[in-house]
């Protein structure tokens, strides 16, 4: 893979990134697992298939940006999941403990 299709990757990720984050804006957890999905691939062809030798110039300074960003969407999307997954465990729990206590009192 050359330094122009890894930038490219990089790119692509961003974009996704950027895709999850507006979904997880919106509570779209179905559209966001599944960028979260195609997401992966790309950052799975990127351990694959980039070059050892590292990048230099221009093309460094733009693969550092990317990288910023994409740290940048995954801290938001984080902030937008961890209200949300405490919410379904604690509904999830509470779902249990009634089960739970319907089937040791019979109601």
């Amino acid at each position: 893979m050359n330094s122009d299709q890894v930038i490219s990757l990089y790119e692509t990720v961003s974009e996704l990134t950027g895709q999850m984050l507006q979904a997880a804006q919106v509570r779209d957890w179905e559209n966001l697992a599944a960028l979260e999905s195609h997401c992966a691939s790309h950052i799975q062809s990127l351990k694959d298939g980039e070059p050892v030798v590292a990048l230099s110039g221009d093309r460094r300074l733009r693969k550092v940006a990317i990288i910023h960003q994409i740290l940048a969407h995954d801290r938001e999307i984080r902030n937008l999941t961890t209200p949300w997954m405490a919410e379904l465990s604690a509904l999830i729990n509470s779902s249990g403990a009634s089960r739970k206590l319907s089937a040791a009192y019979g109601a």
